[in-house]
């Protein structure tokens, strides 16, 4: 078994160091997270961050990196505190894997991609039409890591929209259903199969 070490990754390639560090924690969610500016520039972009916080609450977190450059996902959900939270189905990836390109502001990535906003209800923020599960979101919180100056976002699940053929009798929604893939490091996208569902876990002497 290959060992890399502490010493080894920072004498690495940058390039090399990203695509290592950033595929071996696993896979990860990957969701497109749309927003709307004050000037109603509607904007979209690739997370692979976003994991539960909590169910009761319905919470959410994802992570937001430095600040130090523009970062329109964010100062549009400060502006309007709301955003929505689109699973990527397999059909979209390369549209959805081409929002993390850095236009300027004013111009929309829906404009750039195949990718099509709708509105439901009263959020001004849009949703990718073609996602199976979408999530419509109100942020709570921000909090300061200081260990690598990115930002924890905390927010509200408010409304849940999905396609009725993905939700089980007990709650549960199938994501083999939806075809909704995760994230390989920056770049890879996979499309998970199911392979069991267990019954809540006891002790063995229940």
């Amino acid at each position: 078994m290959k060992h890399i070490s502490k010493q080894d990754l920072n004498a690495m390639d940058r390039i090399y160091r990203l695509n290592l560090i950033n595929s071996c924690t696993g896979y990860k969610s990957a969701n497109l997270i749309g927003t709307v500016s004050t000037e109603n520039i509607h904007n979209v972009a690739v997370f692979s961050s976003i994991t539960h916080l909590g169910s009761d609450p319905a919470l959410l977190t994802f992570i937001v990196r430095p600040t130090t450059v523009p970062r329109d996902t964010y100062k549009n959900i400060i502006d309007n505190k709301e955003f929505t939270v689109n699973h990527i189905n397999v059909e979209d990836i390369k549209e959805a894997h081409h929002t993390s390109a850095r236009y300027p502001s004013v111009i929309s990535e829906f404009d750039v991609t195949n990718l099509e906003k709708e509105f439901k209800d009263d959020y001004k923020a849009p949703f990718v039409k073609s996602s199976r599960i979408k999530l419509g979101c109100k942020y709570l919180n921000q909090y300061e890591i200081k260990e690598n100056n990115t930002l924890l976002m905390v927010a509200e699940i408010n409304d849940i929209y999905f396609n009725e053929d993905i939700i089980q009798k007990d709650g549960w929604l199938n994501l083999d259903i939806a075809k909704t893939v995760t994230v390989n490091g920056l770049d890879g996208y996979a499309l998970p199969s199911l392979v069991q569902r267990f019954e809540y876990a006891k002790p063995k002497d229940e």
